[in-house]
């Protein structure tokens, strides 16, 4: 007795679930391709991150506001934790993007999961960068001699 098995997607598919035209462009290669680098050099970033915030200095404990005024102090730190920002909401992102396009079967379910999606992320990215440039150690009222 010999069991026949359907090619996968061989069947009828109801016209609500196809999926829109196929890109002829080459997005997906580049997405692909963005994983993977980002991936290495977010590996780079992350662990110098880590090394620097936990093992320099007192460790955790020493993580304070004066620590980050400190460490932002010097431009290389203020652009290696906006790299690692921009990297890692960018990789993040794509790698959600691939997960709605795989498993949302309706297309307008798709536009609004990835419509929301770029908002959020836009979002993030747009108030992290702010915050990272215009951070000021000096608060109002302070008495510290750099501050005037």
């Amino acid at each position: 007795m010999s069991v026949s098995i359907p090619a996968p997607r061989s069947q009828r598919i109801d016209p609500k679930y196809k999926r829109g035209p196929k890109s002829h462009g080459s997005f997906e290669k580049l997405a692909w391709l963005f994983m993977r680098l980002s991936g290495v050099v977010l590996i780079v970033l992350i662990f110098g991150h880590l090394f620097t915030n936990l093992m320099v200095g007192e460790g955790i404990s020493g993580i304070s506001f004066g620590f980050v005024a400190g460490k932002w102090a010097a431009l290389v730190w203020r652009v290696w934790d906006l790299v690692l920002l921009w990297l890692a909401m960018l990789h993040g992102a794509n790698g959600v993007r691939t997960i709605i396009n795989d498993y949302a079967e309706k297309h307008a379910t798709r536009a609004w999961l990835k419509g929301i999606l770029y908002v959020a992320t836009i979002f993030i990215i747009v108030l992290g960068s702010l915050v990272i440039f215009t951070f000021d150690p000096c608060v109002t009222g302070s008495e510290l001699a750099q501050c005037l």
